[in-house]
């Protein structure tokens, strides 16, 4: 069975995953946001605390507020690092994305291997598995486990509401046919993880996203 532990980073308020497995503690960090060394600690500790043996960094989109913490993380675990080939662009412009909002960053390192549909990641008896949900970027993937009835959804769905596509690559009608085709079609009992804000599920969504 595995566990998710949140935090909301940075003044972005980004939700930064911690997803482990219960029986080996074998773990993936998904979108650091960690921006300042008190939430670098704050994550550290927390990994520490629990004996968690981080396996992978993954992101699901490089927008600067999900990868702040990119550098940080790699650079202490040691971890295997994937994003989206499509947004490998926003990684190369890390430097021009926080300089939008005056900020100071660590640049983020090259991922090790790019996501692709095919690819399922193992946490000890459970999987991560990835659904191509592009519109808010041209690369952006969701993360969905099956056997624990869960997605990280990025920025492409939130409670009541959609991601923006008025950024680099972003597209609403792509957008909207990511939503439809990939997690609409999920149980109705799905929990939805978004990048920012609180959880929701497929079967919330469908009845009450006025975006949908």
């Amino acid at each position: 069975m595995l566990n998710i532990k949140i935090f909301v980073f940075s003044p972005f308020q980004e939700n930064t995953y911690v997803v482990w497995d219960n029986e080996n503690n074998s773990a993936a960090i998904i979108d650091p946001g960690c921006l300042e060394q008190s939430e670098e600690k704050m994550l550290s500790d927390y990994i520490a605390d629990n004996s968690l043996i981080i396996k992978y960094l993954i992101n699901t989109h490089c927008h600067i507020d999900h990868i702040f913490g990119n550098a940080y993380v790699k650079l202490k675990y040691d971890c295997e690092f994937l994003a989206p080939e499509k947004d490998a662009f926003l990684i190369d412009m890390m430097h021009e994305q926080a300089g939008m909002f005056g900020l100071n960053v660590k640049l983020s390192p090259k991922p090790d291997r790019m996501i692709s549909k095919e690819q399922s990641l193992a946490l000890g008896n459970s999987h991560l598995d990835f659904l191509f949900t592009p519109g808010h970027t041209p690369g952006e993937y969701s993360i969905y486990s099956a056997e624990n009835n869960f997605c990280i959804t990025g920025d492409v769905l939130f409670k009541e509401g959609i991601g923006r596509t008025d950024l680099w690559g972003g597209d609403y009608d792509t957008l909207i046919n990511s939503i439809k085709t990939k997690l609409m079609t999920l149980p109705d009992d799905t929990i939805i993880y978004p990048g920012h804000g609180k959880k929701s599920t497929i079967g919330y969504e469908r009845t009450n996203n006025s975006f949908l």
